[in-house]
C-alpha cells in the first residue's frame, strides 16, 4: 500500500544528473586551463564538457517541467520556495554586477597617473550614448514592457495576446543583442586597453551574455506557452523569465547611466 503524504513539499526522485552536470563543469574547466597552457586536447576536452552541461540542462529541466505540468508536484508550498529561490539569485547577480560598477566607478571617479589622470583616459575614443546605446536602452524597455503584457495576458486568460506578446519580447532581445554585436565590432578601443576597455566589456559583455540567457529562457517559456503548459494559477516558469529579464532593463540602465552617458562625458 503506497504512503500517502502528508505535507505539500515535494520529495524529489534519485536523479543522475547533479552528478552528471558535476563533471560536465569539471570537463568543462579542465579542458579550458589545458587550453590556456597550450596542452593538447584541451579544446576537446573542453567542448564535450560544454555539450555536456547543454544536455544536461535539456534533460534535467525536461524532467522538473514534467514533475511542475504533468505530474503536479508544484503545490503552493513548493512555488513559494521557487519564488525564494529566484529572488535570491537575482540577489546574487546584483552583487556580481555591483563588483563591475565598483571598478569602474573607482577607476573613473579617482584616475591614476597611469591613464593621465583623467577619464575617460587619454587616448580612449569613447563611444557616443546616443547612438546604438541609445538605441538598444529604447529596444530593452520596450521588451520589458512587453513581457510585462504578456504576464497580464496570462493571469487574464487571454492565451492569444500573451504568445504575441511574448513573440514580440523574444524579436527585440534578438535586435539588441545584434546591435551589440555590431557596437563591439565598430569600437575604437579593445578589451587590452587599459582600464576603460577592461571595465567596458566587462560590465557590458557580461550583461549581454544575460541578454542572451533571458532569451533562451523566455524562448523556452514561449514553446511552453503555446504547448499549454501555463495557467493563471500555475505558471511559475514564466514569472521567473520576466523577473529575471526585469533584472537585466534595470542593469542596462545602469550601464547607459554610468559608462555610456556619464563615463563618456
Amino acid at each position: 500500500m503506497a504512503a500517502v503524504q502528508k505535507h505539500p513539499f515535494h520529495l524529489v526522485d534519485p536523479s543522475p544528473w547533479p552528478i552528471f552536470a558535476a563533471l560536465g563543469a569539471l570537463t568543462t574547466t579542465t579542458g579550458g586551463v589545458m587550453t590556456m597552457h597550450s596542452y593538447e586536447g584541451g579544446s576537446t576536452m573542453f567542448y564535450i564538457g560544454f555539450c555536456m552541461i547543454l544536455y544536461v540542462m535539456f534533460v534535467w529541466w525536461r524532467d522538473i517541467v514534467t514533475e511542475a505540468t504533468f505530474q503536479g508536484h508544484h503545490t503552493h508550498a513548493v512555488q513559494v520556495s521557487h519564488r525564494w529561490g529566484m529572488i535570491l539569485f537575482i540577489v546574487s547577480e546584483v552583487m556580481f554586477f555591483f563588483a563591475f560598477f565598483w571598478a569602474f566607478f573607482n577607476a573613473s571617479m579617482a584616475p591614476g597617473i597611469q591613464i593621465g589622470g583623467v577619464w575617460p583616459p587619454v587616448g580612449i575614443e569613447v563611444l557616443s550614448a546616443w547612438d546604438v546605446p541609445f538605441l538598444n536602452t529604447i529596444l530593452l524597455l520596450s521588451s520589458g514592457a512587453a513581457v510585462t503584457w504578456a504576464h497580464h495576458a496570462i493571469l487574464a486568460g487571454w492565451r492569444s495576446q500573451a504568445i504575441w506578446s511574448l513573440v514580440v519580447t523574444v524579436i527585440l532581445a534578438a535586435i539588441f543583442t545584434a546591435f551589440q554585436g555590431l557596437e563591439y565590432m565598430e569600437a575604437p578601443f579593445s578589451i587590452s586597453d587599459g582600464a576603460y576597455g577592461s571595465t567596458f566589456f566587462m560590465a557590458t559583455g557580461f550583461h549581454g551574455f544575460h541578454v542572451l540567457i533571458g532569451t533562451i529562457f523566455l524562448t523556452i517559456c514561449l514553446v511552453r506557452l503555446i504547448k499549454n503548459h501555463f495557467t493563471r494559477s500555475h505558471h511559475f516558469g514564466f514569472e521567473a523569465a520576466a523577473w529575471y529579464w526585469h533584472f537585466v532593463d534595470v542593469v542596462w540602465l545602469f550601464l547607459f547611466v554610468s559608462i555610456y552617458w556619464w563615463g563618456g562625458a
